[in-house]
């Protein structure tokens, strides 16, 4: 099967350029200036497909580093499944995610990753990888980073919050990251410090603070910058590359930036919620619907910040400095019903997480509409560079040949409105409900395959496959 995309612009992380794309089976053949008879004097003709992009961007398929379908949390599981959150990761623009294999204090990561396996082939729309959470850092989880290095999990997840859930205490932090600094693997930090968190949200309770606001309060930027520098500084002591997951506070950017500033292998993403929405907007949050808990939308871990502060305008100019260097979703979606209702009279109950896995490459070129960032950044900050993060650059990430043919045909002249009513997340409800975008998707392939058109789905359960990742091509 050859497709020949006609008259779009191309954009890459490196710039943009009018030309041809010629996609023979999986992959990516040739890029072609518009015209050329390199190929031969009539192309089109040639091929079984012609597809004309006039007027549009032709762009790599977006990489969403950072989501979790299916997700145990909270006494409840993330509401989209691999099969129900790749389909709509497929609408967005989004053509491969890294998810992550849970594991809890006492369980076998390795027996967690083939669980993961199972809950996910067969069932992916688009193509997907696995960073591995390691709650309890034991003997056998470093042997079993080893182990996952060689099946292509080289990226490892810590928390410095959720006692009793996830959180690994500085001692356990300290051998893993010695274990990533020997193998050249990545350690992901959730970092928030969470013995100061239990303290505060206890306090907010006894006072009668039980609205989802207060999960912002009790979480305030001092314990997402204090364990941001902590991480950094047990990385610097032992040399492992660091990835600062949903970073929202500008401190802790400041805090990325000086180590980035001394050559350290530090990395950070930041995510849409960071960039558009508040702690004002989720204190005035209220509906017929969901009455004054409707700020439980909003509850995600770390959480919306100030925008009296400006953390919002910082998390831009980050990305324009690149002391932030990817934007990730961490789509980790809920329903309100029966979900996020179970903290109703208690915040702390509230499940943790925002889905915006369909909306990530419309909301970020609204920051291009904005002039907040370029056109050749957005495809940077959304593919580029989580390909590269994350060890497969060159196969994802790019418009160039021998790549996967995973594209985008991307029509800045068209509107987008968001709304539950019209997205294809497992969701009652959208944490971006009424937000417009100056653009939208309008073809999207996948190794070859279109499988998205003009908002059509054309795809199937299990078109996408594991991809084995080998370590970051993102380190100085």
């Amino acid at each position: 099967m050859t497709t020949l995309i006609t008259n779009g612009t191309v954009v890459n992380a490196t710039g943009t350029v009018a030309a041809d794309v010629l996609i023979d089976g999986e992959t990516i053949a040739a890029v072609l200036a518009p015209g050329s008879q390199l190929l031969g004097p009539d192309l089109k003709a040639s091929v079984d497909t012609v597809i004309d992009a006039q007027g549009k961007y032709v762009i790599p398929g977006g990489v969403d580093a950072h989501t979790h379908m299916e997700m145990p949390f909270g006494g409840t599981f993330a509401s989209d499944t691999f099969e129900t959150g790749t389909r709509a990761a497929a609408h967005g623009g989004t053509t491969t995610i890294v998810d992550f294999v849970v594991q809890y204090a006492g369980e076998n990561p390795l027996d967690q990753y083939a669980l993961w396996h199972e809950k996910a082939a067969g069932n992916c729309a688009i193509d997907y990888g696995f960073h591995q959470i390691l709650s309890d850092v034991q003997d056998s989880s470093l042997t079993a980073m080893d182990e996952l290095i060689k099946e292509g999990v080289t990226s490892f997840k810590l928390f410095m919050a959720y006692k009793g859930v996830f959180l690994s205490d500085d001692g356990q932090i300290v051998k893993a990251m010695q274990k990533a600094a020997d193998t050249g693997s990545m350690i992901m930090m959730h970092a928030e410090n969470g013995a100061v968190i239990d303290v505060l949200q206890q306090q907010a309770l006894a006072r009668g603070e039980t609205a989802p606001y207060y999960h912002g309060t009790t979480r305030p930027w001092q314990t997402e910058a204090e364990a941001t520098h902590r991480a950094i500084s047990y990385a610097g002591m032992t040399g492992a590359p660091l990835y600062v997951v949903h970073v929202s506070a500008k401190q802790a950017v400041e805090e990325i930036a000086a180590a980035r500033d001394r050559g350290q292998n530090v990395f950070a993403e930041t995510c849409p919620q960071y960039l558009y929405l508040s702690l004002e907007e989720q204190l005035g949050a209220q509906s017929d619907e969901w009455g004054s808990f409707e700020g439980a939308k909003w509850v995600c871990s770390t959480p919306l910040r100030s925008r009296a502060e400006g953390h919002q305008n910082h998390m831009w100019q980050g990305l324009r400095t690149n002391d932030l260097q990817v934007i990730s979703t961490d789509h980790c979606p809920f329903c309100m019903k029966d979900q996020k209702e179970l903290g109703l009279g208690n915040f702390a109950k509230i499940p943790n997480g925002i889905g915006s896995v369909e909306h990530r490459l419309d909301l970020i070129y609204q920051g291009v509409v904005l002039g907040e960032i370029s056109l050749p950044r957005w495809v940077e900050l959304t593919s580029t560079t989580p390909a590269r993060m994350f060890g497969f650059y060159g196969k994802k990430g790019v418009i160039q040949p021998g790549a996967d043919a995973d594209v985008v045909i991307y029509d800045p002249n068209a509107h987008t409105t968001i709304s539950a009513k019209t997205h294809h997340m497992n969701m009652d409800y959208s944490a971006w409900e009424g937000f417009e975008i100056d653009g939208g998707v309008d073809t999207v392939l996948s190794r070859g395959r279109v499988i998205v058109d003009k908002g059509g789905y054309r795809g199937a359960k299990g078109d996408g496959s594991f991809i084995k990742r080998g370590l970051s091509q993102y380190l100085v």
